[in-house]
């Protein structure tokens, strides 16, 4: 009976609850300083029957918290009658020393500021602080977000371009962001578009590389965000090669994150090839870009990102309603 009274005051947390109220400057910093603490302790579990998918992660970091994301792929909602989400989860923080639910939040709010935080954090730190033309290679929400939140960070960008497999789907995409003070346009060639990129955001969910290490000029910062499994990749060896290169997490992208893994298992590059991730960039290391210099990012994810995020969320909701 007490733990059913204590369950129920557990706000739900809703998309339209804080969104208007976060930053992605503020986001990126509150993962920074989730990675300046004890290395999270995170694990992955995915079930899979007749094409539908069950995803959970969960993670732990002491002193900050524990949370697990649960979502659920049904590819086949998209047919339905009234179409229904193909993706669709739940978030939940738990406070550390006594285990208690402190809040529960819509999937979808976790997921946009934690997947593109990582991303912006990254750009941060190794794209060059005078960026002026933005390439985006998707044209999805992550492709939107990109387009938000690379505008908040790096205020010099005058120019972005939008690249999708459907060229009317890139075409939406700029006709609604066409409000903006940056010139916006659609491109139906991803390598004219990227010749003069200054950072190239990926966030497609091709199988197979869509983005050439040949188009990719010198100073520019690449992001790679799509591919999320192990047979997933965005871009070639050939880009991995002539880059340098970092990840989020050594421990999830060297073995579960396609773009990383394959071309270790294939020996194309070794563990040494990766420069650093978040636990070395936010404890010291120091990147010194050279203006040639191409930064090649790997944002894999993981629970222990949606555990920093959502804290983070949470602090900024209570501080807002007390």
């Amino acid at each position: 009976m007490f733990q059913g009274k204590l369950i129920s005051h557990v706000p739900f947390i809703g998309f339209d609850d804080i969104d208007a109220d976060l930053t992605w400057m503020e986001i990126s910093e509150a993962l920074r300083r989730g990675h300046q603490m004890a290395p999270a302790i995170h694990e992955d579990v995915y079930l899979e029957h007749s094409g539908k998918g069950f995803f959970n992660r969960c993670a732990f970091i002491p002193g900050l918290g524990l949370a697990t994301k649960s979502v659920t792929v049904f590819p086949q909602n998209r047919i339905a009658s009234p179409p229904l989400a193909t993706t669709q989860g739940i978030v939940s923080l738990f406070e550390d020393t006594t285990g208690q639910v402190l809040a529960t939040f819509d999937g979808e709010l976790i997921t946009k500021w934690k997947t593109t935080g990582d991303s912006i954090l990254a750009a941060r730190l190794l794209a060059r602080p005078d960026a002026r033309k933005l390439v985006i290679a998707g044209a999805g929400a992550v492709g939107g977000y990109a387009l938000e939140a690379y505008c908040e960070v790096f205020p010099k960008i005058s120019d972005i371009v939008i690249w999708n497999r459907s060229f009317e789907t890139a075409q939406q995409l700029a006709a609604n962001n066409a409000h903006r003070p940056q010139t916006v346009t659609a491109t139906s060639s991803l390598r004219d578009a990227v010749a003069s990129a200054d950072i190239i955001s990926c966030a497609t969910s091709s199988p197979e590389p869509v983005l050439s290490g040949d188009w990719v000029p010198a100073g520019c910062h690449v992001d790679l965000v799509g591919a999320f499994r192990p047979d997933m990749r965005e871009a070639d060896d050939n880009l991995i090669l002539k880059s340098k290169t970092f990840v989020d997490s050594r421990r999830s992208t060297f073995t579960d994150i396609g773009e990383i893994a394959i071309p270790l298992s294939e020996g194309t590059i070794t563990e040494s090839h990766i420069l650093g991730d978040y636990y070395d960039l936010c404890n010291g290391y120091e990147f010194k870009r050279e203006r040639d210099d191409i930064t090649f990012f790997k944002n894999g994810g993981g629970g222990h990102l949606d555990l920093m995020c959502t804290h983070y969320i949470y602090k900024k909701f209570i501080d807002r309603t007390r």
